[in-house]
């Protein structure tokens, strides 16, 4: 008769849970014990689960420049270390993205990264007692301690992009953050705040909109803004997708950047520099930030002792042609 799990424990000095987390494929184990306990079980007859060479990455949409370069970092990271990513698509809210996780989990995977999606704490418990590990990119929520992510510094780059204009003279800067809910587009609009703050500029609310991160809520309300007694000389864009609504709405009006009217992005996606003028952003490091997480998501698996839980990579300004001086003054 093969050796129980309590007597395994006692022969590598270690306790019954441990044992039991090694032949369930666990990561939350010691590199060099699991390598112990895992010797001693293949003695006895003991099949523990081989790793998949996959990682799963879950995003709510494909068809974004945004996207396309967060896969892009994933898969060359993964292309390091002979891994391979397998991307599945999965709705933000609802029960759709424990379904997908579901699915993945039962198919096996080393690993699973999601793209602004959060799983709620029951999900991310069934995870963990699978030995599945997760590292969530640019989490939609301020994420618990426990949860591995990795984001940008959100603020900074709010607070740069508006400290750019006010440098230039604009005083009347109008935002259209993403919604709300979201953690990067609040701390974007914290960051526009204090920036004026700092300059001694007040918070016109007027000047302040919200809508999604997509062309169509920048075009609607760079509309608003443009329809105002006194329209801003200059809009912060929560996004690069904003931003191009914004120089649609301008160039509807007869109106064109930065002749009459500044306009900054976020992000600094691939069709950003070919504008029409090329966008003033700041730019997020999202392959850097797909690749960051998968490298955690390695480390997670092979029980690294030392592991990273919650990174921020740093944004940076990138100044083109839409945003100069404002023509009449930025009062």
């Amino acid at each position: 008769m093969r050796s129980t799990l309590s007597e395994l424990a006692v022969q590598a000095g270690v306790s019954v849970s441990t044992v039991s987390k090694v032949l369930n494929g666990r990561t939350d184990v010691a590199p060099t014990t699991r390598e112990r306990v895992g010797r001693l079980l293949a003695e006895h007859g003991y099949r523990t689960p081989r790793r998949s060479g996959l990682v799963d990455l879950v995003i709510g949409t494909l068809h974004s420049p945004w996207a396309d370069a967060l896969v892009a970092g994933a898969v060359s990271a993964a292309a390091e270390q002979d891994c391979r990513i397998v991307v599945n698509t999965a709705p933000p809210h609802g029960d759709g993205l424990g379904a997908v996780l579901d699915k993945i989990v039962a198919r096996g995977t080393d690993g699973v990264l999601t793209v602004h999606h959060l799983p709620d704490s029951v999900v991310r418990e069934r995870l963990a007692a699978k030995g599945v590990p997760l590292v969530v990119i640019d989490p939609p929520v301020e994420p618990e301690p426990s949860v591995r992510s990795v984001a940008s510094t959100n603020w900074q780059g709010g607070l740069s992009a508006t400290r750019h204009l006010l440098e230039l003279g604009h005083r009347r800067i109008a935002v259209i953050s993403g919604q709300l809910s979201v953690w990067s587009a609040r701390a974007r609009l914290d960051g526009y705040r204090a920036a004026l703050l700092q300059a001694s500029v007040g918070v016109d609310k007027a000047l302040v909109r919200s809508g999604e991160f997509c062309p169509a809520a920048g075009h609607a309300q760079a509309l608003a803004l443009l329809d105002l007694p006194e329209p801003p000389t200059a809009i912060v864009a929560g996004n690069d997708g904003q931003a191009f609504g914004v120089l649609q709405a301008l160039a509807e009006r007869g109106l064109r950047a930065p002749a009459d009217m500044s306009v900054t992005g976020f992000d600094d996606v691939s069709v950003a520099a070919w504008a029409a003028p090329a966008l003033t952003t700041v730019r997020q490091p999202l392959e850097a930030m797909a690749a960051t997480a998968f490298r955690m998501l390695r480390l997670a698996v092979a029980g690294s002792a030392v592991q990273p839980y919650q990174v921020e990579l740093a944004t940076t300004l990138v100044i083109r042609d839409s945003t100069a001086a404002p023509r009449y003054g930025g009062a």
